[in-house]
């Protein structure tokens, strides 16, 4: 078993995150940028987080000046420490709000699935094979 630390899982992170595994929805937001590399990456790094140290996926809906505009992914380890390596993409301003666990379903993603293999294959290349979803 591979043991890496939460600063050497952030810096694979960073190192992944691009345009191409932003969600699309996102994207049609505004422009994937360097300078913001987390924004439109939560959903799927909250699994691979998950695939990594288990625990729950949490939701939360994301409101801009009264207006919800989207929902924000992360994760409870099974200690109970929230962890939420994504946070950082809002600058404007926006709240994340009404906090729910979801299962996470099983077998292949209904959607972002290639997005997801493809980040997990990139973080592979920074750290080694991760551990396969639960």
């Amino acid at each position: 078993m591979t043991f890496w630390s939460l600063l050497d899982i952030d810096r694979a992170l960073r190192a992944s995150w691009a345009a191409d595994t932003c969600s699309p929805d996102d994207r049609d937001r505004a422009e994937w940028q360097p300078g913001n590399p987390a924004w439109g990456h939560c959903d799927i790094t909250a699994l691979i987080v998950n695939d990594i140290f288990g625990g729950d996926r949490v939701v939360g809906e994301v409101y801009l000046n009264g207006a919800q505009r989207n929902f924000h992914w992360w994760n409870r380890l099974p200690n109970g420490i929230e962890l939420d390596l994504t946070r950082e993409q809002f600058r404007l301003g926006q709240t994340v709000t009404a906090a729910r666990v979801v299962e996470r379903p099983p077998g292949p993603l209904p959607r972002r699935y290639e997005e997801y293999l493809l980040l997990r294959e990139r973080m592979a290349e920074h750290l080694s094979p991760l551990p396969e979803p639960a």
